[in-house]
Order: structure tokens, then sequence, then C-alpha cells
């Protein structure tokens, strides 16, 4: 072994429930991403474990996500989700029966989701947490936490309370659904302030990550730059993201995502076929959408789409894998002459790229996994477990970044909505005033409001909502949920002043705010 390799995954979406609706378009975020990104990975992740293949994986559940999973109404709607799909993928191997070019890709869907299906209720009793919690106890994955709404927590640090809250909940919610408090903490898109180690500190977090330049440009210079760990003043420790292997996987263009052998994301039957025909698998409103039945590859310009070859490009991804390995031991071995110590090379990316965006993504992590264990030359290792073998860092002051465009907080605040922020800070003024004043409050009643007010708080504060609208994706969607919390904070906090609790108003909230019970509004005192 010449060198330390840690791959983490951040698996994050927002809270998105309406159970008012029988459908509704944005909780597909959630049964995409299940579907194409979490079951295949645990599927594999199976594999590995019976294989006997050493796996040391970093894992992030956000909060919002594990309260979704967890959640029995949308349980119960992804599995009828995921039961249509099976329906389609039927319908479509009988449609295609005859024709040559496309059966193959046909049938590979069919036995699939059929695979995924009995996965999910046989092996994971229908809860995804269980098999995270499973892989967690082997000892192949470490899972820690992030903010408990993904609060972008630079710009909420006008109150400290704040950021202290959003840590509190986190690291209640981890240990709530995984039975053990976390040791360490995605920061909402790696975002970084001087001072927030003093509160990660307070909540028990022993490290975390940063975008390279957030270590790279820290006072002083890490001696070791990204490949060794650094600890803060209050004694937190940062990794620094590697950009050179990120780059192999992350883009489009250069890196493995854009290889013609792999499935194109776009070209989507939802979109393809007859309406009539594949009308009851979209919105019912008629609306096309994504169904996850994709029949091309990536080569071609335009409309024009080859037909994507399952064996082919599975293929394509364990060369890309031993190609990434390859590429990780000679950067090792280069880094090995200028260090003390082990390299340590740190590769985070979203987890729903990997199956979402990037289809072959959960067979390229198996087969990476398979050659280093095979190789013995660049060791998977998770960054608790490496603070144990080295306890000793250069302590150094972080500078303050994120992982955003252009390095710092400018997708989060800006122009289209810069706006949010003088709401969420009145909010969290209010909030903090009102759980000292109410804390040793009798009425139960009035403290159900409260405790409401306190979730609509932590959902308008979700850094989803600013970045949706910086990027122009579901801005509508993201400014509705935005000014719905701020609203229903208002009207909560009328009743709370006045003493006149609609109890029917309130409940309705609680069933469709429904996360976080067991956290109570003296969070904040």
């Amino acid at each position: 072994m010449k060198g330390y390799f840690s791959l983490v995954l951040h698996s994050h979406l927002p809270f998105v429930k309406h159970p008012e609706y029988d459908y509704f378009l944005e909780e597909h975020w959630l049964f995409e991403a299940i579907i194409e990104s979490y079951l295949p990975l645990l599927m594999n992740l199976e594999r590995l474990r019976q294989e006997n293949v050493k796996v040391k994986l970093t894992l992030s559940l956000t909060p919002t996500l594990c309260e979704m999973l967890s959640d029995s109404h949308l349980q119960e709607k992804f599995t009828a989700h995921l039961n249509k799909l099976c329906e389609l993928s039927m319908k479509e191997c009988e449609r295609l029966k005859d024709d040559e070019v496309y059966r193959e890709v046909a049938g590979f869907y069919r036995d699939r989701l059929e695979s995924l299906r009995r996965f999910f209720t046989e092996n994971l009793q229908s809860n995804v947490l269980l098999g995270y919690r499973r892989f967690m106890e082997a000892g192949m994955l470490e899972i820690i936490t992030c903010a408990a709404t993904h609060g972008f927590l630079p710009l909420l640090s006008v109150n400290e309370q704040a950021v202290r809250v959003q840590l509190r909940a986190a690291v209640y919610t981890h240990e709530k659904y995984l039975g053990v408090r976390p040791k360490g903490i995605w920061l909402p898109e790696c975002a970084y302030y001087e001072g927030l180690d003093k509160l990660l500190s307070e909540a028990g977090i022993e490290f975390f990550f940063l975008e390279s330049h957030g270590l790279i440009y820290a006072n002083p210079t890490p001696r070791f730059g990204l490949f060794a760990p650094v600890f803060t003043p209050c004694g937190v420790a940062a990794f620094g993201r590697d950009p050179e292997s990120g780059r192999q996987v992350w883009s489009s263009i250069s890196g493995y995502p854009g290889d013609p052998d792999y499935r194109d994301f776009y070209r989507d039957i939802g979109y393809d076929l007859d309406y009539e025909y594949i009308k009851p698998y979209i919105c019912p409103d008629g609306t096309r959408v994504f169904t996850g039945l994709k029949y091309h590859r990536v080569t071609g310009q335009g409309e024009y789409k080859m037909v994507y070859k399952p064996e082919n490009a599975f293929n394509k991804a364990r060369e890309h894998a031993e190609n990434f390995h390859f590429n990780r031991e000679r950067q090792i071995e280069h880094l090995s002459s200028y260090m003390d110590r082990p390299p340590l090379i740190v590769s985070p990316y979203d987890a729903e790229l990997f199956g979402h965006w990037w289809f072959e993504g959960p067979e390229f992590i198996y087969h990476l996994f398979k050659t280093m264990d095979a190789h013995k030359v660049v060791e998977p290792i998770t960054p608790g477990e490496y603070l144990e073998r080295f306890p000793t860092n250069q302590m150094v002051h972080p500078s303050p970044s994120s992982w955003g465009k252009d390095g710092y907080f400018d997708v989060w605040i800006n122009q289209q909505n810069d706006w949010i922020y003088q709401h969420l800070h009145k909010m969290a003024d209010t909030m903090q005033m009102l759980a000292s004043r109410y804390k040793d409050e009798p009425n139960h009643l009035l403290r159900r409001a409260l405790d409401q007010m306190n979730r609509e708080l932590l959902l308008a504060q979700a850094s989803d909502w600013a970045f949706l609208i910086t990027t122009g994706t579901a801005v509508e969607y993201a400014t509705k949920r935005t000014r719905t919390h701020i609203a229903n904070f208002i009207k909560l906090n009328d009743m709370v002043e006045s003493g006149a609790i609609d109890e029917g108003a309130l409940c309705d909230l609680e069933s469709r705010h429904s996360l976080f019970e067991g956290i109570h509004f003296s969070i904040w005192d």
C-alpha cells in the first residue's frame, strides 16, 4: 500500500411532500433518485460484500432525505410508482418483441426494474434507510450528516443560533434514524466561513470537507496541500477536494460520462412515444416527463442517437474504473516523493451523479472497489479511519469558500434571490425570542404551534430554493415554497401572539410539513 483514497458521496434532496395531491411532479425527484442512484448503489454494495471485497465508502445522508425515506406516505407513493414502471417495462417488451433494434434494451429495463423491486421489497423491507444502516454496521459505510435542511450556513450566520439549530437538528435526526451520533458532516454546498468550526465542535462534529481553494488559501498554507487533512483552531478536521480525480468523473465533456457508449440522459420514451400510449405513465394533466426508460446512447448531435447497448456500457464502466484507479496510482506515486506520510486523495461527488445523471456510475463504483482490492496499492479509507491512524495534523485557518460556481457565495445570494434573506434573518430572531419567552409554557397547543414555526423556518432556510432560482430550474416551485414557508411562519406567529390557535390549520401544516418529529422549539434557547 502506498496511499489512501476516500470516495465521498453527498446524498441530498429537499423535503418535498404533498399529501394533498395523488400525483405531484416534484415528489418524483425522490423516486428517480431511489430507482437510479440509491438502490443500484446498495445492490452493488451487497455484491461487493458477498465477494469479500474491501469497501470503505463515505456517504452523507441529509436530515431531509432521511425524513423522506422514512415517511410512510412517500413510501406508498414510491412503491406505486415503481410498480407502474415495472408495468410499463412489461408493455414495452410486448410492443418491441419483434423489433430487432430495441428488443434487447427493453428487456434490460424489464429485468432491471424487477430486480430493483425485489431488492427493495424483500432485502430492504421497503425501507432504503435499512440498507444504509446495514452496510454502516457492516463497516463498509461511514455515514455522515449535513445541516438540517441544507441551509447555506454562511448566510444564516447573521444569527449564530440559526446555524447552531441547523446543526443540532441534524445530529438529532442522524441519531434517530441511524442509531449513532455523526462524526462527520457535509457542509451544505461545502460552504465554510470563519468561526463555523466552533459551532461544529459544539455539536460533536469531528470533520468536514472543503472545496480545494478553501484549503489551498488557508492561513498558513497547508504543508501537504490537499493530500492530508488539517485542523481548524477549534480542533475540527478539514479534508480538501482533489480536483484532478474530480474532473475525470464530473465533466460530461472531458470526463467518463461523455463516452459514446453510455446512456443518454435526455432521450426518454416519456417524450418519444405516442401520447395516447404513454399517457398513463406521465403527468395526469398530460405533461410529458421522464419515465427512466431511455433507449439511446450519448452518440450523435441533435435528435439522432444510436441505440443503447447495456453490455457495452457496463464493460466501459469497468474500463473507466480501471483507468481511474491507474491514474490514482500514478498520482499517489508522484505525491509520495514529497510527503513523509502516505498521501490521501479525497474525491467527493453528489451521490445522484452516479446512476441518475451517469447511469453506469454505480457500476463504475463497484469495479473501482474491486480494482483497489485486487491491486492493493491504493487503500480505500474513510475520513474517520484516517484520523484514527494520523491523529496529529497541521492547524490552519481555512478560507471562506464553497463548491458553487466561482467558488464563493454568489450562487446563493444575488439579484434574483437576495429578497429571501431579510425574511430568514427576521424569522430566526423571532424564533429565538419566542423560544426564550415560552420555554416554560404549559399550553400544549401553543407549544405545537411553536414547534411548527420552527419547522417552517428550517424549511424556508433550505439552500435548494435559492439555488434553483439562480439556475433557472423549477423557479416557480422554489419561489412558491420559500414564500409558503414564510407565510406559514407569519400566520403561526400571529396565532401565538394572539393566543388564538387555529387547531385545524395547525393540523394541516403538521400533516404536510411533517418532518423533525421530536425536535421542539426549545432547540432555539
